[in-house]
């Protein structure tokens, strides 16, 4: 499994463009082959402050979400926004445990 978090940071004026992106692609992408979790979520004491978290079955599967439509549509919209801040990871080789 792979797991894809981080965050990005949208200007104020700029972050109700991004909320519905992000509602967007996020729904389209949930329905992708290899996907068990997609979800944005904005941070209540930053607005515009958005941490994405992903979990992939594979990196096949990743790969072929990155060359979809809806982020390439998703890429174009958040382009035209003014981006503070991008810090997004892959995270490889994760072993899950309950706590």
């Amino acid at each position: 499994m792979l797991v894809v978090t981080g965050v990005t940071r949208i200007a104020e004026t700029d972050a109700p463009a991004a909320r519905a992106a992000a509602a967007k692609v996020a729904a389209l992408t949930r329905t992708e082959d290899g996907c068990f979790t997609y979800a944005f979520y904005e941070d209540v004491e930053v607005p515009g402050r958005f941490r994405v978290y992903e979990e992939w079955r594979d990196e096949a599967a990743l790969r072929a979400h990155l060359a979809t439509a809806h982020i390439a549509e998703f890429r174009e919209v958040i382009g035209g926004l003014e981006v503070l801040e991008r810090d997004i990871k892959m995270l490889k080789g994760c072993t899950e445990e309950p706590l």
